[in-house]
């Protein structure tokens, strides 16, 4: 039950405890135990792809920038920034993001391929759109591009 991500990850973790960095280390430890309970989670422990383990920190990610524009609103500034600093550290795992240029050719693409005119081909602009960018898109991005793309 290893996976590349999830053994680098292990590694690091090994690599920032024997270097006392105590919050490097507490952000492998919670992004590991974020996978290990993706993997128990359910009725049956399964084993998880490259690509599930890379979901789940995806969804780290995605927690942490939520929680970080939170503390933001409030007036905490301090948590705030361990927020961004934790979401950034877990990014290191992520494959890179496309840049709004590539999501935009990807969009028209899409769009062109499938023949989409209307709000009412969202759906599959969206489905196709996702499947093809993998987690290299972030989801509110691809949206509002193809929102824009369909309305246009």
């Amino acid at each position: 039950m290893s996976t590349p991500t999830l053994d680098r990850l292990t590694a690091d973790l090994t690599t920032a405890m024997k270097a006392r960095d105590t919050e490097r280390t507490s952000v492998l430890r919670q992004v590991i135990g974020a996978v290990r309970a993706e993997e128990k989670a359910g009725p049956a422990v399964k084993e998880l792809t490259e690509d599930d383990v890379l979901a789940v920190l995806n969804r780290e990610v995605k927690k942490r920038r939520e929680s970080a524009q939170i503390y933001t609103d409030a007036g905490a500034a301090d948590r705030a920034a361990t927020e961004t600093a934790e979401a950034d550290a877990i990014e290191t795992y992520l494959p890179a993001r496309l840049s709004d240029d590539e999501l935009a050719a990807l969009v028209a693409a899409v769009v062109a391929d499938l023949g989409a005119s209307s709000m009412k081909d969202m759906g599959a602009v969206m489905k196709e759109a996702t499947s093809r960018a993998g987690l290299a898109a972030d989801g509110k991005k691809l949206s509002a591009l193809v929102r824009t793309a369909l309305t246009a």
